[in-house]
């Protein structure tokens, strides 16, 4: 499964449990979106993202299960849907069969692959800043159907603490979901706060028991060469972070 291109987690997830996350590097894709853009949704030629996701999907050896990401908390089951209908509405999936990738695709959004340390079940979550506070994390956690203090997380490559301004209204609303996230947010220019979504997500983890969190040291807007970036570029690709269970 090895490739130069990807980033493969560094978490001690159990050996069935495989998992991959892709960066801007390795496709054929060209201008804003080169050259390993994921996203049908971007502009890009469609033949071209056709070529990248037939690269990257030789490495699982499974289809993807693809979502239509709309900042929500919905989580599906991988296994029950139906792999020619279109995308589904939502924001994470999970996984307790071999057969099929949990995928989600990001550019900036903070991906978060999740498994249970007895390598039954498999999620990926994407979290922006909308879905992270109305609690994508925590529905996924409910929908692996395990405990919390079962799972492992991996923080995959998003905005970083230093990139991620926001207002006055984000800061607020995290706070008053949770008086903690004001250690995740530092002054920027007046109005405006730099928030660290790695710990924002770790808060929201550990509240659900998820404690065992690894990842979060990347930063997609500063790391142009590695990582596309909608906060830096506007129009630009997708990456993909994917989690499959290995046949026993």
């Amino acid at each position: 499964m090895s490739n130069s291109h990807w980033i493969e987690p560094d978490w001690p997830a159990p050996e069935r449990v495989r998992a991959l996350i892709t960066t801007r590097q390795g496709g054929v894709s060209e201008g804003p979106y080169a050259s390993l853009n994921l996203g049908l949704h971007v502009g890009d030629d469609p033949l071209a993202v056709a070529e990248n996701r037939r690269r990257v999907l030789a490495a699982p050896g499974v289809p993807a299960i693809w979502l239509n990401q709309v900042h929500g908390i919905r989580v599906v089951d991988a296994a029950a849907l139906d792999k020619t209908a279109p995308a589904p509405d939502a924001d994470a999936a999970f996984s307790r069969q071999p057969g099929s990738a949990c995928a989600v695709m990001t550019a900036d959004c903070l991906p978060v692959l999740f498994c249970s340390a007895d390598g039954h079940v498999v999620a990926a979550a994407h979290a922006g800043w909308r879905g992270l506070l109305a609690g994508v994390l925590e529905a996924t956690v409910v929908a692996m159907a395990t405990g919390g203090k079962e799972i492992l997380a991996y923080l995959g490559p998003a905005i970083g603490p230093r990139a991620f301004e926001v207002g006055d209204e984000v800061r607020a609303a995290f706070i008053a979901r949770d008086p903690s996230a004001s250690t995740a947010f530092t002054p920027g220019v007046p109005g405006k706060w730099f928030a660290d979504i790695y710990l924002l997500a770790r808060q929201r983890l550990a509240q659900v028991g998820v404690v065992r969190a690894y990842g979060g040291d990347y930063c997609t807007v500063t790391e142009a060469e590695r990582f596309f970036s909608y906060r830096r570029d506007g129009q630009t690709g997708r990456m993909a972070s994917m989690i499959w269970l290995a046949p026993t």
